[in-house]
């Protein structure tokens, strides 16, 4: 089965690729031009949902089977920032770098040096036939500094809970086991079998 995803973002492709060994997964940017999508619904669902369905629609092809994440991190000294805004969170161009150190100055602008927070994916499958979404999370610890240089986007600045390394230090084959995509992308999987 060829599943096709709404992001360009190759840390995320490069994640869902290993995750989903058993389906071909091609971005969608290698079928057809990169496009601007505009994400300005207030959930990680709907913005996962506008994703796949503008790759979808672009597509015209009735076969394929899109699926697009949206994810970001909830900090609770923020007050759940930076959310859906995570990926754009240091600006417009933020790069993942700016957005970590904008993260971490936020943090420590509280007066402390860390703060539960929390991951949370959403996947959007959409195929001519119908419009399924699911959700992971991942609970943990997000620190004014950033440890080790694995993984990407905000994951050197946050413990997953029960463990005492960041995500940017930890084993691959850890993360790939706690992490909030692959329990989004698990629920997916079990969605696309009844496709």
């Amino acid at each position: 089965m060829k599943l096709v995803l709404a992001t360009s973002n190759k840390g995320k492709v490069r994640e869902i690729k290993a995750l989903c060994e058993e389906y071909e997964v091609i971005p969608y940017s290698e079928l057809i031009e990169e496009f601007e999508i505009v994400e300005d619904a207030d959930t990680f669902k709907e913005n996962a949902l506008i994703k796949a369905r503008a790759v979808f629609k672009a597509l015209d092809d009735e076969n394929v089977i899109v699926i697009a994440d949206d994810s970001g991190i909830s900090v609770d000294v923020l007050d759940g920032a930076p959310g859906i805004y995570s990926a754009r969170y240091g600006g417009e161009n933020a790069t993942d770098k700016d957005n970590l150190q904008k993260l971490m100055e936020e943090i420590k602008a509280k007066g402390v040096e860390s703060s539960p927070a929390f991951y949370t994916a959403a996947i959007a499958i959409v195929t001519k036939d119908t419009e399924r979404t699911v959700h992971g999370w991942m609970y943990g610890t997000a620190l004014t500094k950033a440890i080790g240089d694995g993984g990407f986007g905000y994951d050197p600045m946050f413990i997953p809970l029960g463990y005492d390394k960041t995500l940017g230090e930890l084993d691959e084959t850890i993360k790939k086991e706690l992490s909030h995509r692959s329990k989004a992308l698990n629920l997916a999987k079990k969605v696309l079998k009844t496709l």
